[in-house]
């Protein structure tokens, strides 16, 4: 799905990234995100600030995709070394190969994806044997309390609860590596069963 304009501007705030980078990120490494010589694949880049972060970790490779191409024009605008950024739908993953990425990364866009359930196969399809990928999702009920105030108008095909989330996983090949939450969001990291 595409940003609504008021998501688009508060995804693109001092506000975003200070939590990005105070909160989201360090639970990210906390889980057990290293990034060091690893490939990684950001999906839902945005403007690129976790690719700033990412970057940070000193990957081999890293690359971000968005579906709305004036994100990806944000992101390119960085300049990061080693980044590519690609207009890409995290559906469908086929510029990938199987088993080519060492981590995925996720900061909190699945409940966007009305084919949420196709993302998550298609991340274990290129992660490598044992990969990990590292996600952040909001509840179904939580994310209904953000649409009220700020009309963000998400679709209620992509919302799900945390005991569906995790059904979902195990069901794509992944085990529970780690999970750290408050009431209504969530972080975990998972492990590609090989």
């Amino acid at each position: 799905m595409r940003l609504t304009e008021s998501e688009f501007r508060g995804m693109n705030t001092g506000i975003r990234r200070f939590f990005q980078r105070r909160m989201e990120l360090p639970v990210f490494r906390w889980l057990g995100l290293s990034g060091r010589d690893q490939d990684i694949l950001e999906i839902g880049c945005g403007s690129g600030y976790g690719a700033v972060l990412l970057s940070q970790l000193q990957p081999r490779s890293y690359v971000g995709i968005d579906l709305m191409p004036e994100m990806i024009e944000l992101a390119k605008q960085r300049s990061l070394p080693n980044a590519t950024f690609l207009v890409m739908d995290a559906s469908d993953l086929s510029y990938f190969p199987d088993d080519s990425q060492d981590s995925v990364v996720i900061f909190g866009i699945l409940h966007h994806i009305p084919a949420w359930r196709k993302v998550l196969d298609e991340c274990q399809r290129v992660l490598r044997p044992d990969g990990r990928m590292f996600l952040e999702e909001p509840a179904a009920w939580a994310v209904r309390i953000w649409d009220f105030f700020f009309r963000w108008n998400h679709p209620r095909e992509a919302l799900f609860g945390r005991a569906e989330l995790e059904d979902q996983l195990r069901l794509f090949g992944f085990s529970l590596a780690g999970r750290i939450g408050v009431p209504g969001f969530w972080s975990y990291c998972v492990r590609k069963n090989t």
